[in-house]
């Protein structure tokens, strides 16, 4: 079986802590899948936030998730400070890939890898729309 491989950019410019919250803890006693996704999800918006978007709000586009990818490294448990690094990599004319590394605040081990790939969307036209420039300079070294 193939497994999925995500690899990250040098340049990560983006990061912020989160805590796994008891809700956030699967059967397995540790952070459940459907709860990572979530997480990121909240890192994306604080990004974007952190930089005077949204998420239906980026120079005149919105986003839309075309495609999400999660490589787990290590379990993580309640209470556990995460920090998310997020970075971006293969834009196009409309779209691109947003990728995260998830690691444990505290003792440095790397969680998880993630990707979302991202198409850039005119809600009011429900149209695919051209990369706002000064979303991908976030990304640029």
């Amino acid at each position: 079986m193939a497994r999925v491989h995500i690899d990250l950019p040098a340049h990560l410019p983006f990061s912020t802590e989160l805590a796994v919250r008891i809700t956030d803890i699967n059967y397995g006693g540790h952070l459940g899948n459907d709860s990572l996704v979530s997480l990121l999800h909240e890192a994306r918006a604080r990004m974007l936030r952190h930089h005077g978007f949204s998420e239906m709000e980026l120079g005149g586009a919105g986003i839309i998730i075309a495609d999400a990818a999660i490589s787990y490294r290590a379990e993580a448990f309640f209470a556990d400070r995460l920090r998310v690094e997020i970075g971006g990599q293969d834009f196009s004319r409309v779209g691109g890939d947003l990728v995260y590394r998830v690691s444990n605040v505290e003792d440095g081990r790397e969680v998880a890898r993630a990707k979302t790939g991202i198409v850039f969307f005119d809600y009011g036209r429900r149209k695919v729309r051209a990369a706002p420039p000064e979303f991908r300079q976030l990304f640029e070294p």
